[in-house]
């Protein structure tokens, strides 16, 4: 049994119903569904046997109009255990909220912000959610695969090669 088995079978006994099992087996990450999240991400840091200390990264993913899903990836490690695990947590397109683990872990403010400037999804709970990477006033979400570039933002054309940045 690997690090994700056993976490997963841990987090199912102490939240029933929060790991989402899925029909293939998959051992290199961990499903859940949001109900539970920032209840969960707390017994991860703290529960002695897991003590996922360590934020390592935050990410959105697009997984397509056909799905009308969108999803937050989660990496951990315990600086204790020297374990790691994925947490994938799925929401929905139209209205996308998760619970913020930022005031769980400080570092997550910042992927928590970039995540919801490139796709739009809001952490509730989050102490400062705002843009960071594009102007507060921009329009969309860049890295979502339904995004349309503008043609103009404030008047200026948009360009579309970067032909003479450097």
């Amino acid at each position: 049994m690997n690090v994700n088995q056993k976490v997963s079978q841990i987090v199912e006994e102490k939240f029933p119903g929060s790991v989402i099992i899925p029909e293939e087996p998959q051992n290199d990450f961990i499903q859940l569904n949001s109900e539970k999240w920032n209840e969960i991400a707390k017994f991860l840091k703290t529960e002695s046997a897991l003590k996922f200390d360590s934020c390592q990264c935050i990410t959105g993913v697009d997984l397509g109009a056909e799905t009308e899903k969108l999803e937050v990836r989660y990496n951990f490690h315990s600086t204790k255990h020297l374990h790691k695990v994925e947490i994938r947590i799925a929401t929905d397109r139209k209205r996308p909220s998760i619970p913020s683990v930022e005031q769980i872990w400080r570092v997550a403010d910042w992927f928590e912000r970039e995540v919801y400037d490139m796709y739009g999804i809001r952490f509730k709970g989050h102490r400062d959610l705002r843009r960071m990477l594009l102007p507060d006033d921009w329009k969309g979400w860049p890295l979502r695969k339904d995004y349309k570039t503008p043609q103009t933002y404030n008047g200026m054309k948009v360009p579309k090669v970067r032909k003479g940045w450097d």
